[in-house]
């Protein structure tokens, strides 16, 4: 009889280390393979994906638990007639936008497209409606908080992509955000271009002016966009 996974009166704590900011973002190889199983289907047990991937019941817990505090893989209980409820398990909406594979070709491809336009007018506007295109995933998130907590929240959505923001303001002076990372490094080496459609993107976000200061383009330590 397949093992089914039944919800206890002492259900687990999934605990995150709290020493690495970027523990999260980190997804084990054969982690990604269970991932890769869930985006197939709504939902699955602990048993159908001991079965799928050949594994005991228990190193699919440890993936699963892993995924839950990364935030990929969500858990939920379902009635399963007179018996009490068994877990299933599907992925978050950020599981949804984790991609297994690399896209970087097409990115580039795509952005050479953008290069070729020749009307200045129609790459500003163009660049302006993927900038907005971006920023739409985080409106939510975004929405109705004030400047500081604007400026920690971008710093927070970045860092869970390995792309470290420090937050730096003088007194009496606006912030900087500086960027100690490119988010694009490949794209970014063939055209510089690809700061302004940063910039347009930071702009949107906070709903502000901001400029772009130093580029690690020109031999910087990082790329800072200043507000204004």
């Amino acid at each position: 009889m397949a093992e089914q996974e039944y919800i206890s009166s002492s259900a687990e704590q999934v605990k995150q280390p709290a020493s690495d900011p970027y523990w999260t973002q980190e997804v084990v190889p054969s982690d990604i393979v269970l991932l890769d199983l869930l985006r197939n289907v709504p939902h699955m047990t602990i048993a159908v994906l001991a079965g799928e991937l050949e594994v005991t019941a228990t190193a699919v817990r440890q993936r699963l638990n892993r995924l839950m505090a990364q935030g990929y893989v969500e858990r939920f209980a379902e009635k399963s007639g007179r018996g009490r409820p068994i877990h299933h398990y599907r992925l978050s909406e950020k599981g949804k936008r984790k991609g297994g594979g690399n896209f970087a070709d097409l990115a580039v491809a795509l952005w050479q497209e953008v290069r070729s336009i020749k009307d200045p007018a129609v790459r500003r506007g163009l660049l302006q409606r993927i900038s907005e295109r971006l920023v739409a995933q985080y409106a939510e998130e975004l929405e109705g908080i004030e400047l500081d907590e604007k400026l920690r929240k971008i710093a927070e959505i970045f860092g869970e992509r390995r792309i470290p923001i420090q937050i730096e303001q003088q007194e009496g002076e606006l912030p900087v955000l500086n960027v100690m990372a490119c988010p694009y490094p490949g794209l970014a080496e063939l055209d510089q271009s690809i700061c302004a459609m940063e910039k347009i993107m930071f702009s949107e976000m906070l709903g502000s002016d901001v400029r772009l200061g130093k580029c690690r383009l020109n031999g910087e330590s990082c790329c800072t966009f200043e507000l204004s």
